[in-house]
């Protein structure tokens, strides 16, 4: 009889103004990271609706997804987690400044792709840089690439 084994679902948010994206600085149990604003798709809702959720969460700002960037994995042998992501490109359409962050969840910033490549804190994974590339690249599937029954 074998394991049963199971990825953990993400989404990510590819949020860009002015040459700049929308990034988190979180406490994880590797330190210190630098990631998109992610996180686990829910029982009950969309993947849309879940990068929407997990943006305003993790920055306080609403954002509404255009288009998929792409579906990725990677995975953690130390932790023996895979993790298929799910990136999106999203406009930003508002912000709520009295907004309290998730838990770890450090600050919100924006940075250009030549900064978070010189950032000092790590990236989170690295589908962090690659997400941003094949976004600067123009890779992009329309919202219904993903169907939900």
């Amino acid at each position: 009889m074998s394991e049963s084994w199971l990825p953990h679902v993400v989404v990510a948010a590819l949020a860009e103004r002015d040459g700049k994206f929308l990034l988190v600085e979180e406490h994880t149990a590797e330190g210190l990271r630098l990631n998109q604003p992610a996180g686990h798709w829910e029982r009950g809702e969309t993947l849309v609706e879940a990068v929407r959720r997990e943006a305003l969460e993790e920055t306080a700002h609403r954002v509404e997804p255009t288009a998929l960037v792409g579906c990725y994995t990677t995975h953690y042998p130390q932790r023996d987690i895979t993790y298929l992501r799910f990136a999106y490109v999203c406009d930003v359409t508002g912000f709520d400044a009295e907004r309290t962050l998730d838990h770890g969840i450090v600050r919100a910033l924006w940075l250009t792709p030549e900064e978070l490549a010189a950032h000092p804190t790590p990236h989170r994974s690295p589908l962090v840089m690659r997400c941003v590339e094949d976004y600067l690249a123009g890779r992009r599937f329309p919202l219904d690439f993903v169907r939900h029954a």
